[in-house]
Formats: structure tokens, C-alpha cells, sequence
């Protein structure tokens, strides 16, 4: 599933080998003997963009032991992981889980692949890099939801600037007016930039705000608690290149000694280890290599961390009996205690994309028309970390909300979490993109994606087997909700993203929308035409939700502990309650950064924040990755 044009034999440069890590255990059989002798503190599941986190900040005591458990490889540093422009070429590669949704009746029966990462930095290392905190309402709203202060927006604002490194790219033109410097970090290990090559439609689009700025105002920062609006697209990017949670968290602490990085290797249970008074205490997992291989188990002393993910964290728990009593019952697994939530409530963001052709021949569809210019572009990464090869998927873009007296909610209650938490995103990107795949046409193009932020639609995350290399069933009920909020939003959003494109500020660079979208014009035709191409962000949420302490709704605590249980806790994007209206990668290291310190001092979970340390994270610097530049180099003058 390809955004843009990957030539192919750029793809051949993943095939590129990052430096091997000193002391990675790289299988479970080869590290059976040194695990089996080792007194882990905590053992945790998962090495991506939250895991990755706490082993770093776990670990800043001496004293405290972590293993780090990742069930891909340790090839962070592959070349198509660092090239931002590379992005698209890691969906259904070696790094992706490359899971498969059921088929969505609301989506004409067809099902959609569920890119995940599968490699140290998890999906952050395969992801679009598009750096959103969430609204200030978003974050307000799991406040009130948990009963804990400590995730409101004015608590969490600490942990986002702790981890931040926002330093622009020199070439980054007027950066102080695309962003607010002074809500922004600059010490953390998250490497954080604006766009550092301007579009000839930059402009464009800034005088197509202005033209219509009383539905669509401009917004400096939308990292400032408010999204609202036009703004500029803030990635993380560092020195060109991708910065993914391995090389902020995990490659600045290799060298210590209290931590290990189990690699290659998947947990397929946790298991119980004794009890407290009537309370099952979960300190064990069971681990292999591969669905023939030798199942091993470890105890940690403290807790074991599920951080794998909205899919595979639930699979876990459900694989031990920790979940719905009814569905182990059915597999014959015996449950330890009975937790309905675990598994539902799965949530994501709907996206669609729609064509236009374009007058001008200056667009990134050149990268694919133009061997000579791909070459060249290849050239400025290798050499200087500049050039084309460092952009995302758009410069700019707005995100908007339904009119407050807008007709759909006479039906429904308005879903967001309040005014400054947007309904929809629009994005416009500066060249042919076709998420579903299929030729490239030749000629110039603008893609307008439109996703849907506020999804009404809940789906669910059920076992296929008690095999836990099967994988599970994924059905996230993709805009299925009986109120028809979702889908009624996605045809606003497209109509939306139609008038900010009809400004006259694009009458001389816009020729025609391009294809089947064309020729949707009522809105049974829109709803079709988003039935028949919709896609998903891969955001997924929410299948083990937090709730308040002390009742039945949710599967954890607001420090993220399981219920009903001890010693067993989940950090990742399944925690969140409602899928944040954003991208998730930022609201997850947030989720990460809180977690840690109430892991590390149990009182900071009780509606306070301790997120004011500002103690930064060792960076390296990404001028020269690991002799990866001399191999492109060398790649790029056989290849070209």
C-alpha cells in the first residue's frame, strides 16, 4: 500500500545493513543460558515507540534491571527506515506485521491491511513521522475519564517538552512563524523539525487560507493545545533524517549495563506467579522465537510491561486468560480473572484520498517521472541530509471541525472532546498518491487526503487460536456506526477539502479532480466513492482501555496496572479510552514519559504530574548513521 512512487530500485537499498549492536541478544535459543542466570526488575514486552521509552528511563537507576523484549529485529538503522521519503516502501516489508482487517461491510466487504511496526522503534520506525501531541480538550477528556488530573493537558504539557528536541534545519525558512518555539522542548531525545524544502504550493496554500480564513484560519502552532486550523506539518525528523524511538531512547544507552534487548523473540502469554491475598500477582512471561521454537519462560521482580501494541498487547492478555471469561471459555483457556473490556472498544482514523491534476510540471511526481532527478535527490541525502528525499507526506495541512449548528447533531452528541479538538484532517500533498495501490499515470498531480478524527465506530480484537503465532481477528468496524456520524463527516470533509481547493488563489495550478472521485458529486455518490476507496491511518486504539479506579468500565487503572490483578501493566496506544483526534506516535511517547515516572514513584500516579524533570536523553548525532552513508553511496553509483 504505496502513498508515492517508490522506484524500485531505490527498494533495493533496504537490503542494506545497519551495524550490529554490541550485547543485543538476537534469538531466545541463543540467549537462554545468560536470561535463565539473569534477576530482571522488569521485564517489558515490546521494544517501540513506548517500550523504547521505558527501558530508557527505567534504567536511569543503576539499581533497577530491565529486560526488553521486541519480537522483530534490530535493524532500526535499515536504509529505507532513515529516508523519510522511503516511508511508503515499508508497508508489507520484513519491518511491518503486515496484519489484515476482517472484511467491513461498511466498506463494500473489503478488508484493510494494518501496517504495525515489527523492529526495534516498533511503529515508529515504519510510520509517516507526523508529530502531533493531541488537543488540550483530548487530553482534558482522559482526565475526566480516569479520574486522574495528572492526564490533563496543563500536567502532561511537561512530558511533552521534556522528551522534544524541536531544532529546526537551517534550511527551514522562517521557522519562528510556522511554529511557537517557546511551547516546544529542545533538550529531549525526540528529534522534532518543519519541513526543510519549500513547495512551489506552499504559497498556494497559504493565500487559499487567507482567501477563505473565516472557514479556515491559519494556526501558528497546532502543538499548542489547540489543532484548529491551516498550520504547518511538524515531523520526526532530525538532520534529515528518520527519528524513531530505537535511536532517541534506545541507542544512546547501550552501553549499560542493567539493561538487555531480547530481539527476534515473541512473548506469547504472561503467566501468574502467585497471589496476594485473593489477587492473582502476573510477574511471568513465556517467550519463543517462532512457532517451532523452544518456549521459555522468565519472573521479573517488580512487573511485567505489555507495551506491543493496540493489537498485539491485547492478544497477550487474552492468550492468558486475562480478558472476556465467556471467549477463554470457548478456547479452552483458563482464565485468571474477567476483564470484558480487553479486546473491544478498538478504534482508528478512516482516510481517503482524491486526485487532481495540476497544470504545472514543478510537483514531487517528478521523483518518479525522472530517473536523473531521483538520482540527484538521492545524492543530497547521502552527501548533506537535504533535499527532497527528507520530506513527509505534506508541508501543510488543516484540521477542521463541523460547524457547531451543523445539521448532524440534531442525531447525534457532538464526539469530540471540545473546540479545540478537531472532527476531520485534510491534507495536500504535492503529488500523485494512491493508498490502495494500482499505476502511477503520468502527468502532475495534488492529493487531497481527508481522515476522519473523531470516529464514532468501535470495533474488536478477538483470538482466532490458541496459537499465539495466529494471528488474531481484527475487526475495527470501520464506519459502522448505526448513527451515521462517521461516514456523514468523511463526505463533509471531502466537500470541505473540494471548496479550500476551489479558492481562486489555485485557479492556475489546479486543471480537475482526476478519476472515479470526479464523478461523485451527490452525496450517495460520495458516500460510495468513500465506501469502495477508504482506508485506515493505522492509529489503532483503545482494546485495553483505562477506566476510573475501583470500577468495572475499562481493563486498567489510571496508572495503566491491569484490574483484578498485580504486578501487570500496559503502556501503549491500546490504553487510550477514545483514540486521540491526531496522530498517535506523540501522544504515545507522552503516555510512555508519565508511565515511567509513576512506575519509578507509584505516589506520581495519583492526579499530580512529575514530568517537570527536564534531564535529557543522551542524543547521537545523525550526521553519518553507522557507515550508512558511504553504503548508499556506493548503492547509488552501481544503481544509477
Amino acid at each position: 500500500m504505496l502513498s508515492h512512487s517508490v522506484p524500485a530500485a531505490l527498494l533495493l537499498l533496504s537490503l542494506a545493513p545497519s551495524n550490529t549492536l554490541a550485547a543485543l541478544l538476537q534469538s531466545a535459543d541463543d540467549a537462554a543460558s545468560q536470561l535463565s542466570s539473569t534477576s530482571y526488575d522488569y521485564i517489558i514486552v515490546g521494544g517501540g515507540t513506548a517500550g523504547s521509552v521505558l527501558a530508557n528511563r527505567l534504567t536511569e537507576d543503576s539499581n533497577t534491571k530491565v529486560l526488553l523484549i521486541e519480537a522483530g529485529s534490530s535493524e532500526y538503522n535499515a536504509t529505507n527506515i532513515q529516508v523519510p521519503w522511503f516511508a511508503p516502501a515499508l508497508t508489507s516489508s520484513t519491518f511491518d506485521w503486515n496484519y489484515t482487517t476482517t472484511p467491513q461491510k461498511a466498506l463494500d466487504n473489503r478488508s484493510v491491511g494494518y501496517a504495525r511496526g515489527k523492529v526495534l522503534g516498533g511503529s515508529s520506525s515504519i510510520n509517516y513521522m507526523i508529530y502531533t501531541r493531541g488537543a488540550q480538550d483530548d487530553w482534558n477528556r482522559y482526565a475526566e475519564l480516569t479520574g486522574d488530573d495528572g492526564w490533563q493537558w496543563n500536567n502532561i504539557l511537561s512530558y511533552a517538552k521534556k522528551l522534544e528536541n524541536f531544532t529546526n534545519d537551517p534550511h527551514v525558512d522562517a521557522a519562528d512563524s510556522k511554529y511557537v518555539p517557546s511551547a516546544h522542548g529542545t533538550s529531549g531525545p525526540v528529534g522534532v523539525t518543519l519541513p526543510q524544502v519549500e513547495l512551489p504550493i506552499d504559497d498556494i496554500v497559504l493565500n487559499a487560507q487567507k482567501e477563505l480564513s473565516s472557514e479556515f484560519k491559519f494556526n501558528q502552532d497546532l502543538n499548542n493545545g489547540d489543532m484548529i486550523g491551516v498550520s504547518w506539518t511538524p515531523f520526526a525528523i532530525q538532520e534529515g533524517a528518520r527519528s524513531n524511538a530505537a535511536r532517541n531512547y534506545l541507542e544512546p544507552i547501550l552501553s549499560r549495563s542493567n539493561l538487555d534487548i531480547l530481539v527476534n523473540t515473541q512473548v506469547v502469554k504472561v503467566t501468574k506467579t502467585g497471589t496476594d491475598g485473593n489477587t492473582p500477582v502476573i510477574t511471568g512471561v513465556q517467550y519463543a522465537s517462532g512457532p517451532k521454537g523452544k518456549v521459555y519462560s522468565l519472573t521479573a521482580n517488580k512487573e511485567v510491561i505489555l507495551s506491543a501494541g493496540a493489537i498485539g498487547t491485547p492478544q497477550i492478555l487474552l492468550l492468558s486468560g486475562i480478558g472476556p471469561a465467556a471467549q477463554a471459555k470457548q478456547l479452552g483457556i483458563e482464565s485468571i480473572v474477567d476483564l470484558p473490556d480487553v479486546g473491544q472498544n478498538m478504534q482508528d482514523h478512516p482516510l481517503l484520498t482524491t486526485n487532481f491534476q495540476v497544470s504545472s510540471n514543478d510537483t514531487l511526481d517528478n521523483i518518479t517521472l525522472n530517473t536523473t532527478f531521483q538520482a540527484e535527490q538521492l545524492d543530497l541525502w547521502v552527501k548533506e541530509r537535504t533535499g527532497d528525499f527528507t520530506l513527509g507526506a505534506c508541508n501543510q495541512w488543516a484540521w477542521q471541525r463541523l460547524p457547531e449548528d451543523d445539521a448532524i447533531f440534531q442525531k447525534v452528541q457532538d464526539p469530540s472532546a471540545g473546540s479545540t479538538s478537531p472532527h476531520y484532517q485534510l491534507i495536500w500533498s504535492d503529488l500523485y498518491i494512491a493508498f490502495s495501490g494500482g499505476a502511477f499515470p503520468q502527468g502532475h498531480f495534488l492529493t487531497l487526503i481527508s481522515n476522519l478524527y473523531t470516529p464514532m465506530s468501535r470495533g474488536s480484537l478477538t483470538l482466532n487460536s490458541t496459537d499465539p503465532f495466529t494471528y488474531p481477528i481484527i475487526n475495527p468496524g470501520l464506519l459502522s456506526d448505526e448513527q451515521g456520524f462517521d461516514i456523514y463527516t468523511m463526505r463533509e470533509a471531502l466537500k470541505a477539502g473540494r471548496r479550500f481547493l476551489n479558492a481562486t488563489a489555485w485557479k492556475d495550478w489546479i486543471v480537475a479532480e482526476y478519476g472515479d472521485s470526479a464523478k461523485a458529486t451527490s452525496d450517495d455518490d460520495i458516500d460510495a466513492y468513500i465506501r469502495k476507496n477508504a482506508l485506515v491511518v493505522n492509529h489503532v486504539s483503545g482494546t485495553v482501555a483505562m477506566g476510573k479506579q475501583g470500577e468495572s468500565k475499562g481493563a486498567l487503572n489510571p496508572d495503566l496496572s491491569v484490574k483484578g490483578v498485580k504486578g501487570l501493566r500496559v503502556v501503549d496506544a491500546s490504553a487510550f479510552p477514545v483514540i486521540p483526534a491526531s496522530h498517535t506516535m506523540a501522544p504515545v511517547y507522552i503516555l510512555a514519559e508519565r508511565a515511567a515516572d509513576f512506575i519509578k514513584n507509584p505516589s506520581a500516579a495519583s492526579n499530580s504530574s512529575s514530568g517537570s524533570d527536564n534531564t535529557a536523553v543522551a542524543t547521537v548525532p545523525l550526521g553519518l548513521l553507522s557507515g550508512a552513508a558511504a553504503l548508499l553511496a556506493a548503492l547509488a553509483s552501481l544503481l544509477f
